[in-house]
């Protein structure tokens, strides 16, 4: 019996391949066949392992959402009380600002995806409620929801400025948003 080409890391580095590809070239640059041959796979792998090219993307941006659910996970699960919530929240802008440039730039293409197509959608309301779980150990729903937004607004300022703003900025507005009637957890 021939052991053929089995490859249980196949279809994660299809999806890898995708989110690569996707980071540095753009969703309108991906196909099967460059994704194929970045994962140094055999075309076929495609088909066999997505129904098509949306069930692939979907499934890499849900592996990415995940990803950064797990960064808000490193950074808010520690956290005892509100002040050290807050530092922690700092930190998280300040690591998602500085951290990967593929990060960013997947996350929006992600948001351009979400804003064309319900499925993709989807995606980003489940992230965002993932991501508001974390914040809510420590704030109430609306300011958590409040911080989420904030999150992202000052780690895509911060990541696209030639100056970005320093740790006291950030300190400053994540206080305004947890100070103003906010009751913490």
């Amino acid at each position: 019996m021939a052991t053929g080409h089995i490859d249980p890391q196949r279809r994660s580095r299809i999806l890898d391949a995708a989110l690569d590809l996707i980071a540095e070239e753009g969703i309108a640059r991906v196909s099967h066949r460059r994704i194929a041959t970045r994962a140094g796979v055999p075309l076929g792998s495609m088909t066999y392992h997505f129904s098509g090219i949306d069930d692939l993307l979907r499934e890499a941006f849900a592996r990415f959402a995940d990803h950064i659910v797990a960064v808000f996970d490193a950074h808010l699960a520690a956290p005892a009380d509100a002040t050290a919530a807050r530092l922690a929240v700092a930190d998280l802008v300040h690591a998602l600002s500085d951290g990967s440039r593929r990060d960013l730039v997947l996350t929006q293409e992600l948001y351009t995806l979400a804003a064309r197509q319900p499925a993709y959608r989807d995606l980003t309301h489940e992230w965002m409620r993932r991501s508001r779980v974390h914040l809510e150990r420590h704030f109430d729903p609306d300011t958590a929801r409040q911080l989420d937004a904030l999150i992202e607004g000052l780690t895509l300022h911060r990541a696209l400025s030639r100056e970005p703003h320093g740790r006291a900025l950030t300190l400053e507005a994540i206080a305004r948003i947890t100070s103003t009637g906010a009751q913490t957890r």
